[in-house]
């Protein structure tokens, strides 16, 4: 049963009304003392509570009845409704424990989103935890992203939670951690698996250019405007839309996202026709949020509006059980991407990698086995050669204004050879073995590359 909590029967009438025909058994409640009668007497699962039960718009009677609701049902879901101009009162609310909030005047197909996804969550943690990957990989199609050390599969856990609602992630994690890949896989295990997943990387859109990329535009709204334009939320609709790098958006931008993640309604630059979306919404950040939030360069009820569900990945360097895994997962796809016997890592090697921090994290691992790969001319790898690999890396980064994956094949084979060779005193039989080469294939390349020969 769902219990509505407003002075205004109006205002609890039309909710009941709404939540009925959804097939929701209702009750209401003008008051605090009312509201703590029914919890008391029956049983319910979900309250909507407006934030003032008199003249008062403090909002101070809300935040008592949410305190006094979660003193005695803590882990009952509680939507606060709100005013637009006060939504940093549900911002406090849900600091103190509220699910979510919704604003007045509401949307009905919003407030049945809101609730359905409240309900979900709140019968989700009540599943009993899975230990093993082969079960959460039944749950959630998330094959892609390898592993099975228990910090990756806590996350993995309540993105299999999350993924079957419409509930807003944000994705937390260190460049190279595999966000994209969470979104991805929370897209496919949900009920909009279907529809379209829209990609939008936030921190390449200027604040001039925001609008009309993500809400679109009409033909004449701007001089190069020669025709309309769909933006990235019409796109969306009946999918997910993944906002990566939101920690880049500026103030302004921020803005203009909140309204649209708070009623699911936008208007295309020029035109004056109110549009409605219905996307499910996931975003992503290696940002630390709250540390801006206090800065105040990232809005706080922007925050709490994304942070629903937060999903934290792990950097590598917290898994590294799960490097020789993944090694081997990107050495067979590798080996089928270039059409070549599949490249085997000697104990020594899994040792070597195993011992890393990888702080590129997941995505420098996978670039550091195909640079291996590619230079390596052997379908064994070792520890020497990574290792040798790595340092003549580390040495082009420190000396050069290129990046060593800038190089052509041939200038990295060059570097790779040459530090090789400095490593090992000019003994060429060594070096040959280092780079599973054989020593008249190592002489041919010293002389095509031009290097002095030992």
């Amino acid at each position: 049963m769902i219990l509505i909590v407003d002075d205004d029967p109006s205002v609890a009438a039309s909710l009941s009304l709404l939540l009925r025909q959804e097939g929701h058994e209702c009750a209401s409640a003008p008051d605090a003392r009312g509201a703590l009668d029914v919890l008391r007497s029956a049983s319910v699962d979900l309250v909507i509570q407006d934030m003032n039960f008199s003249r008062q718009t403090t909002g101070e009677e809300g935040l008592a009845l949410l305190r006094d609701i979660k003193a005695l049902r803590p882990d009952l879901p509680v939507i606060l409704m709100t005013a637009w101009g006060t939504i940093g009162l549900a911002v406090e609310g849900m600091k103190r424990g509220a699910s979510d909030f919704i604003t007045k005047p509401w949307t009905n197909a919003h407030v049945v989103q809101v609730v359905g996804t409240a309900l979900a969550l709140a019968r989700s943690t009540k599943s009993p935890a899975l230990a093993s990957r082969r079960e959460l990989d039944a749950r959630l199609p998330c094959a892609d992203i390898v592993g099975e050390e228990p910090k990756l599969l806590a996350v993995l856990e309540l993105a299999a939670r999350a993924a079957p609602t419409d509930a807003g992630v944000l994705i937390t994690g260190e460049s190279g951690t595999g966000k994209e890949l969470l979104a991805e896989a929370i897209h496919r295990g949900s009920r909009r698996a279907a529809g379209p997943f829209v990609k939008v990387n936030l921190g390449g859109i200027s604040s001039t250019l925001l609008e009309s990329e993500m809400f679109g535009h009409v033909r004449g709204a701007f001089t190069d405007a020669r025709a309309h334009r769909r933006g990235r939320f019409a796109l969306a609709d009946g999918g997910t839309i993944f906002l990566d790098e939101i920690g880049e958006l500026e103030p302004a931008s921020q803005v203009k996202l909140l309204r649209v993640l708070q009623d699911r309604t936008y208007e295309p630059l020029g035109s004056s026709e109110t549009q409605s979306v219905d996307a499910r919404i996931v975003a992503a950040t290696n940002r630390d949020l709250d540390e801006m939030v206090r800065a105040g360069r990232f809005r706080e009820d922007l925050l709490y509006r994304l942070n629903l569900i937060h999903l934290r990945i792990p950097p590598l360097r917290e898994r590294l059980g799960d490097v020789p895994a993944i090694a081997r997962a990107v050495l067979a796809k590798l080996a089928r991407q270039h059409g070549r016997e599949e490249s085997r890592l000697t104990p020594r090697a899994i040792a070597w990698l195993s011992s890393q921090s990888w702080p590129g994290n997941v995505r420098q691992l996978k670039q550091a086995l195909e640079r291996a790969v590619v230079l390596l001319d052997s379908t064994e790898l070792d520890a020497p050669a990574l290792a040798t690999l790595a340092e003549a890396e580390g040495d082009v980064r420190a000396s050069s204004s290129r990046p060593f994956e800038e190089l052509t094949l041939e200038e990295a084979e060059r570097v790779l050879i040459q530090r090789c060779l400095e490593r090992q005193g000019g003994n060429v039989t060594r070096a040959a073995e280092a780079l599973g080469l054989s020593r008249p294939a190592l002489y041919r390349r010293i002389e095509r590359h031009g290097l002095d020969k030992p």
